[in-house]
């Protein structure tokens, strides 16, 4: 296949494979710091990065006593060739600038924020809120767009006046739109100073083929080392490979996600974390566990994924 990739993302700071961490959690509820240890190794060995109490993490349902332990226990098991990603998710703006100049103290490498979403927001209003973010905060910040959640997205002529600001240094985007993908591939992969990373994780391999710096997919909590192979198959120009290796996440991703709600999804996610022993199955409420019976047949399923590949 024609090679498309470009290596310009070896000029910038942020690029590579971010995953979105889930939170785990102690039958009290409290978060489980033993197991973000775990996961962070894990996520070492493979130079995965994690974006820690973002979507997958819960991070609406955390305290903030448990968010600043979640993401102090990050900060202190991050290794050399990793980067701490904090997520800013929330309505108060007030308490989201007070976390996130903790979060920075902390020694977080970039905020990833999305837009206070109780009330809809007029683009003026969107753009207010990422320069008080941006002008507040002392290490780098990210926008995130995530339709799903948000009910709202983020316009890309808003995008590119921002992405101006020195402070702002990328933007995550989960929206599934394929033109809006490549728009964003065109516009910011030559840009040494501004970073854009694709958050839907079927478009991976193709969106780094194009020209994305870097992808965060959930499914990586549970198989990093498949994105670590794809991400160096790309970079290889052996495309071949690295849509193979994208079919392989896809499989997994379809078990945990298939025919589930993005919260029943992020509990059968955690069950794969069980099997591979990382941590447990607690989520925090309103979200619930899966039941015996479920978790007993997508860990089977699971099993058999593995042995097969």
């Amino acid at each position: 296949m024609e090679r498309v990739y470009t290596m310009n993302h070896f000029k910038k700071t942020f690029s590579g494979i971010v995953v979105p961490m889930v939170s785990p959690l102690q039958n009290d509820k409290r978060v489980d710091t033993a197991a973000v240890k775990r996961i962070m190794m894990l996520f070492a060995n493979y130079s995965v990065s994690p974006l820690v109490l973002g979507t997958t993490g819960e991070s609406p349902s955390i305290s903030e006593k448990e968010s600043l332990r979640c993401m102090r226990a990050a900060c202190r098991a991050k290794s050399g060739n990793q980067k701490v990603y904090a997520g800013l998710v929330g309505n108060k703006v007030t308490e989201l600038l007070n976390r996130a100049k903790m979060y920075a103290d902390m020694g977080v490498d970039a905020l990833v924020s999305t837009l206070p979403s109780y009330y809809p927001l007029s683009v003026d209003q969107m753009r207010s809120y990422y320069l008080t973010l941006a002008d507040s905060v002392s290490v780098p910040v990210f926008m995130y767009n995530i339709k799903a959640t948000t009910q709202m997205s983020l316009p890309l002529d808003l995008v590119a006046d921002l992405s101006q600001h020195p402070n702002i240094a990328g933007l995550k985007d989960s929206e599934r739109d394929p033109e809006r993908l490549k728009e964003c591939i065109q516009k910011y992969k030559n840009r040494s100073d501004f970073s854009f990373f694709c958050g839907w994780g079927a478009q991976g391999a193709n969106s780094l083929i194009l020209g994305a710096d870097g992808i965060v997919p959930s499914t990586g909590n549970v198989v990093p080392e498949l994105y670590d192979k794809l991400y160096r198959a790309v970079l290889a120009g052996n495309t071949d490979a690295a849509l193979k290796y994208q079919h392989q996440t896809d499989r997994v991703a379809a078990l945990y996600q298939k025919d589930r709600n993005l919260g029943s999804s992020l509990a059968a996610l955690k069950v794969l974390m069980k099997a591979r022993g990382l941590c447990g199955t607690a989520m925090m409420p309103p979200l619930t566990s899966l039941s015996a019976d479920e978790e007993k047949s997508i860990t089977e399923q699971f099993k058999k994924i593995a042995k097969d590949e």
